[in-house]
C-alpha cells in the first residue's frame, strides 16, 4: 500500500501553490506550541521544487517557528494553571510534563536548543520554558540557533541534492514513512 508516496505527490504539489509560502509559516509557527505536524514536511518539498528559493523558504520557516516558540513561551508563562496544565492532565501527558521539567532544571538552555534542532516536540519545551520562568532572551536564541540550524539542514540537502534527491526520495519515501511511523509508535510506548 503506498500512502506516503501519495501524501508526497501531494506535498510537492501544494509547494508550487502560490500561498504555499504563508501555509509554510502558519503551519511552522502551529506547530512550535500545538499542532503535531512539522513544518519539514511541507519546507522540504518546497525547498525541492524551488531551489533558488530554498533560503528563503528556510529562513521563513525559522522565523515562524521561533514566533510560534514565543507564543508557546507565553501561554506557558501567563496560562499554564488555567488553560495549559488542565489539558495536559485530561490528555495524560503530566509525565512528559514531569520530564521536560527536570531537563530543564538539569541542562536550562541547552534543552531549548536541542528540542529545536531534534524531532522531539519543541511545543513541550516552549511552554515549559514558559511555565518555568525562562529567561525569554536566552529562550529566543536557542530557539533561533536550534531552529534554524534544522531548517537550513533541511533546506540545503534538497536544495543540493536537486534532482538525484528527488529521485531517492521519490524511491525510500514508502520505507522512510513507515520508518517514522514505527519510530514514532515505539518512542509513544516508551514515554507515555
Amino acid at each position: 500500500m503506498k500512502i506516503f508516496e501519495r501524501c508526497y505527490d501531494l506535498c510537492l504539489k501544494w509547494a508550487k501553490h502560490r500561498h504555499a509560502e504563508k501555509y509554510l509559516a502558519g503551519l511552522s509557527c502551529s506547530e512550535s506550541m500545538f499542532f503535531p505536524i512539522p513544518p519539514d514536511v511541507m519546507l522540504a518539498p518546497m525547498a525541492l521544487s524551488q531551489p533558488q528559493k530554498a533560503w528563503r523558504f528556510a529562513a521563513v520557516t525559522t522565523i515562524a517557528s521561533v514566533i510560534g516558540g514565543v507564543l508557546g513561551y507565553l501561554l506557558g508563562y501567563f496560562a499554564f494553571e488555567t488553560m495549559i496544565q488542565p489539558l495536559v492532565i485530561d490528555m495524560g501527558y503530566q509525565a512528559k510534563l514531569e520530564q521536560a521539567t527536570l531537563w530543564f532544571e538539569e541542562y536550562g538552555v541547552w534543552v531549548v536548543f536541542l528540542a529545536g534542532f531534534s524531532p522531539i516536540p519543541y511545543k513541550v519545551f516552549t511552554i515549559t520554558a514558559g511555565f518555568m520562568h525562562m529567561a525569554l532572551l536566552p529562550f529566543i536564541v536557542a530557539s533561533t540557533i536550534g531552529r534554524g540550524l534544522r531548517f537550513f539542514l533541511v533546506a540545503a540537502l534538497m536544495k543540493y541534492g536537486g534532482p538525484m534527491m528527488e529521485l531517492k526520495l521519490k524511491k525510500y519515501i514508502e520505507v522512510i514513512g513507515w520508518a517514522t511511523v514505527a519510530i514514532a509508535v515505539v518512542l509513544y510506548l516508551i514515554f507515555r
